[in-house]
């Protein structure tokens, strides 16, 4: 089977460090720009009447996986597990899932109509395959287990400390966003341990930050 790219998005995360780990997480505005022979308006007629939608797309700089197992950033990067038990990014076909709020349909002469949506989860360019609908009765599953990830949700977020002269450095649209991708402390697990700067290439800026259990703190802001 082969697939046509449809659309690519175009986002604030132009490295893989940072990027949330699932969609929605984070704020995350996100502009889905349409292959030529897909910007006919009836593409989308009838999209508007849903608020989230599903994107099926690739991860466009990962190597495919070899092997049946991987180990979780999450889990400090010591455990194996079967990769079709996690959402690793590395799997045998790159393929990605992610639901994201629809906020707006924009028209632009340059490449027609553009979907804004809110809640991505994936780098700047990345390729989209298919848009589908988000269908509430049939896909929502609140009461279902959620593996190894229930115990990990519960202390998901950490305290950032962005003091607010360094914040000011931060266009105001992306103040808000960038505290919620620190928030979900985007260090690997066996990273947490580790007393030195991590680096979060965002919007065209460095945000320079220490880490420690429980507690983020931005030391600097950089104008990349």
């Amino acid at each position: 089977m082969n697939l046509n790219q449809i659309a690519h998005i175009n986002t604030g995360f132009t490295q893989k460090f940072g990027i949330p780990r699932q969609s929605g997480l984070v704020g995350e505005i996100g502009h889905i720009i349409f292959e030529p022979e897909f910007r006919n308006p009836t593409f989308i007629d009838g999209i508007t009447d849903y608020d989230y939608l599903w994107l099926i797309w690739g991860f466009s700089k990962n190597k495919p996986l070899e092997g049946g197992t991987v180990r979780p950033p999450r889990l400090g990067g010591q455990k194996h597990m079967g990769v079709f038990a996690t959402r690793a990014p590395f799997r045998p076909n790159n393929i990605g899932l992610s639901s994201v709020e629809l906020l707006e349909v924009q028209d632009t002469e340059e490449y027609g109509q553009v979907l804004v949506v809110k809640g991505v989860d994936m780098l700047d360019g990345t390729p989209i395959y298919d848009i589908k609908p988000y269908i509430p009765y049939a896909d929502a599953h609140p009461d279902a287990r959620g593996g190894f990830t229930d115990e990990l949700s519960k202390g998901a977020q950490v305290r950032v400390d962005f003091p607010e002269e360094l914040l000011q450095k931060l266009p105001e649209k992306i103040r808000e966003s960038a505290v919620e991708v620190l928030g979900q402390d985007p260090r690997a697990g066996y990273d947490r341990g580790k007393q030195r700067d991590f680096r979060l290439a965002y919007h065209g800026y460095d945000i320079v930050f220490l880490g420690k259990d429980g507690e983020i703190t931005v030391t600097d802001v950089l104008k990349i």
